[in-house]
């Protein structure tokens, strides 16, 4: 037995123990050799053969930073060694990759094309999600026109008071803007403006009239109908937005005026 079998052998404390394992050498080589003897006193082997073996050799290689970068990206270029990494392993591993601004970027855009990865995200994340990437004016434009096609999502973002009263301003203010720059561009603006004031006149009585009408049909079928509190301050409330309302319209058939103060405002949204 060579005197590197004897040394490494020394390593066992135990005097007996020691003189066992040397007169009983691994059966299936009948003779000690230095990586057996590793074997028998736990040291690591100079050639792996068992899984943990080759486990415990790539660790004290992997030591070495340089080293450890260039055989870990090579494993991750290997889809069938990845797949036996543990989950959460993997995890812990891409958010360490994604560290790297850059990285997330890429690796977020990818992410996102693959619906059955975004369904699986909890919804205050996909919604935290969305804000985040509709912060550029363009890209909450383009999403929200997308969105506003959807009927149902339509129906229930038109149910927000906010929302509704937003998407009516902007469409107010998109028709008033199309029309200034008609008014300034186009050579027929004066006839167009005075078709403007006429139908902007139908209007105003069409307004009015749906309002009588439905008032004188629905009025009448309160008779003998008892109204709860609740149901009282709700109507109250209504008929004094309409009350501003007619002052409103009052004021601009009378002056040219259709400034909205404050309380106006608020009355007219509802607050």
């Amino acid at each position: 037995m060579s005197f590197t079998v004897h040394r490494i052998l020394a390593s066992i404390e135990n005097e007996q123990e020691r003189f066992t394992a040397i007169g009983n050498p691994p059966v299936n080589r009948g003779r000690w050799t230095p990586d057996e003897a590793k074997r028998r006193v736990g040291h690591q082997v100079q050639r792996p053969v068992t899984a943990q073996e080759k486990v415990s050799a790539i660790h004290t290689l992997a030591k070495d930073k340089e080293v450890a970068a260039v055989v870990t990206g090579d494993l991750l270029r290997r889809p069938t060694v990845v797949a036996q990494v543990r989950a959460e392993d993997r995890v812990n591993a891409v958010h360490t990759l994604v560290e790297d601004e850059k990285v997330a970027a890429a690796v977020t855009g990818d992410l996102l094309k693959r619906p059955t990865v975004v369904a699986q995200v909890r919804t205050e994340d996909r919604v935290r999600a969305v804000e985040e990437l509709t912060r550029d004016q363009h890209v909450a434009a383009t999403v929200t026109t997308g969105l506003l096609r959807r009927p149902a999502v339509a129906f229930k973002a038109m149910s927000d008071d906010t929302a509704r009263h937003q998407v009516a301003h902007a469409q107010v203010e998109r028709g008033r803007q199309a029309r200034e720059q008609l008014e300034q561009t186009s050579p027929a603006a004066p006839a167009v403006k005075r078709i403007d004031r006429t139908v902007e006149f139908l209007d105003l009585i069409t307004a009015c009239h749906s309002f009588v009408a439905a008032s004188g049909r629905v009025v009448p079928s309160l008779r003998d109908r008892q109204l709860s509190e609740d149901e009282r301050v709700i109507v109250h409330e209504n008929v004094a937005r309409v009350r501003a309302t007619l002052d409103w319209i009052e004021t601009a058939v009378d002056t040219g005026r259709v400034d909205v103060d404050g309380e106006l405002a608020r009355l007219l949204q509802g607050e």
